[in-house]
């Protein structure tokens, strides 16, 4: 049996921009993505703090140290540019897995300037 869990997450970023002319997904700061584990085109779930929206959607890459994180496509009608959103992605884990499973935690600043990045080591799943 799998067990679906929090891999990583991009905590409290900004919304910089919404483009509801791209055909969909939200653009992130590749140096961010990096740091969390998030690869190009993976699935993301969006929450934004400001308004309660969840969504689903993908990862693009935007240039790394930019700041940018972007809303397209009908995703940017979720969010206003200065919301603050949480972006996480999750994985499939076997219970071998998890006896040394941590997620990864990508604290930025109101510029979404990378600041820590955390292993939840303190939340170790016991299996």
């Amino acid at each position: 049996m799998q067990r679906t869990l929090l891999l990583a997450k991009i905590h409290n970023c900004t919304l910089t921009g919404a483009n509801i002319n791209y055909v969909g997904s939200i653009s992130i700061d590749e140096t961010l993505l990096e740091k969390a584990g998030i690869l190009p085109y993976e699935q993301v779930q969006v929450v934004n703090s400001a308004n309660g929206q969840r969504f689903i959607t993908y990862a693009i890459p935007a240039p790394g140290h930019s700041g940018v994180i972007e809303l397209n496509g009908g995703a940017a009608r979720l969010g206003i540019i200065g919301d603050r959103l949480i972006i996480m992605t999750y994985g499939q884990f076997t219970p071998e897995e998890l006896k040394n499973y941590s997620p990864t935690v990508v604290i930025v600043d109101e510029k979404n300037r990378l600041l820590e990045v955390r292993r939840y080591d303190d939340l170790l799943v016991k299996v």
